[in-house]
């Protein structure tokens, strides 16, 4: 069986897809990943990618829709709005509009039996729709996709008659959703999340065990690069009191002036420092959100737009942490996160509920099946 994965441009989105490329490789099925800007950092999880969008990034493309369209790019950053994805959709479906050539020819020539496409990315159904083949959707948080298909479609008009595609495909969804996060059901197949944040030989703080509580402080990969780290210079501000060492992992170290129990370090695999935490503060980012739920951390989450106010509501709401404003943040509140036993106590619970989960490789022969249909 032929796969192909269609990814939007952010690490985000891909990275969630990896383990289910590795499941269908490593049970003898021919992979190919065609994806653009920020998203290629998959080839470093051993994959073969097809750049569809050459010379650009996810900072470009989003300095050209603030330019042309600066409507779209503030309703990300609604707070109300954010928590439906219909809102995205339209800067999403810009994103598309541009990939989707790329993604075509790709298609075309390596004709695939099944289509899985990232959460968001539109062009997915498009050329499933177009090659006649089952479509799947790799699901990446809490934020629901119900509408979110249609919606796409609506947006990309232009580009279904450009291809010649006048027909829909209606995808199998996968949720990697924890049941008890979510409000409802999950959407189609539920399956575990398995972080992948990619790999590396790990520095020696790493690989021992702290000497006292130590908490991760990440913005992810989107949120540093178009907001810069204002965020985390109000956390920095308040913990040089606590009983605690501080991990800001934001990808680079010249943040200036920092306490005593405060370093800054180049990227790490989140996956990996996450094990030798006692808690995490972060911006509701959805894969940043479930890692830390992997790992059993109680969570302090500062969410700051796109999908991050569902994630951090459903971190909220299951009590394995608490859903806040940067100004909120102090002494007090961190103190509370590292010794209180209740957050724990539901993190634990929903590790344990994770790790029950269907894994990416129970998925395989359900695409194999769907794909035969």
């Amino acid at each position: 069986m032929r796969v192909l994965i269609v990814s939007a441009l952010g690490t985000g989105h891909v990275l969630p897809a990896v383990p289910l490329a590795w499941a269908l490789r490593a049970a003898g099925h021919d992979v190919l990943l065609a994806a653009a800007g920020d998203a290629l950092v998959a080839g470093r999880a051993g994959l073969p990618v097809e750049d569809v969008l050459p010379g650009q990034d996810m900072r470009g493309v989003f300095e050209w829709i603030r330019e042309n369209r600066p409507e779209l790019v503030a309703r990300l950053g609604n707070t109300e709005a954010s928590r439906d994805l219909r809102e995205a959709v339209p800067v999403f479906a810009q994103v598309a509009d541009r990939m989707v050539d790329g993604i075509v020819d790709t298609a075309t020539r390596y004709r695939p039996d099944v289509v899985v496409y990232t959460q968001l990315q539109g062009a997915g159904p498009l050329v499933a729709a177009k090659l006649g083949v089952p479509v799947v959707q790799q699901g990446f948080g809490f934020a629901r996709t119900t509408g979110v298909n249609e919606l796409m479609r609506e947006h990309l008009a232009d580009a279904y008659l450009r291809h010649g595609v006048t027909g829909t495909a209606e995808p199998q969804r996968i949720d990697v959703a924890p049941p008890s996060m979510l409000a409802g059901a999950p959407e189609g197949w539920s399956a575990r999340y398995l972080p992948y944040n990619g790999g590396a030989v790990l520095p020696d703080w790493l690989a021992r065990p702290p000497s006292r509580p130590r908490v991760a402080v990440t913005l992810g990969t989107v949120a540093p690069m178009m907001s810069g780290l204002g965020a985390v210079s109000r956390i920095v501000d308040v913990v040089a009191g606590v009983d605690a060492d501080f991990v800001l992992a934001v990808g680079r170290t010249d943040v200036g002036d920092l306490p005593d129990n405060v370093v800054a370090v180049p990227w790490v695999p989140l996956d990996q420092l996450l094990r030798t935490c006692t808690a995490i503060i972060h911006h509701g980012g959805a894969g940043t959100t479930l890692t830390a739920a992997d790992a059993a951390l109680p969570q302090l989450v500062v969410p700051d737009g796109a999908d991050r106010y569902a994630n951090a509501d459903a971190v909220h709401e299951r009590g394995i942490g608490v859903s806040t404003t940067p100004e909120a943040v102090d002494a007090d509140l961190i103190g509370w996160l590292l010794k209180a036993d209740g957050p724990r106590v539901a993190a634990a619970e929903v590790r344990e509920e994770m790790r029950a989960m269907p894994t990416p490789a129970s998925l395989v022969p359900r695409i194999v099946e769907l794909a035969a249909s």
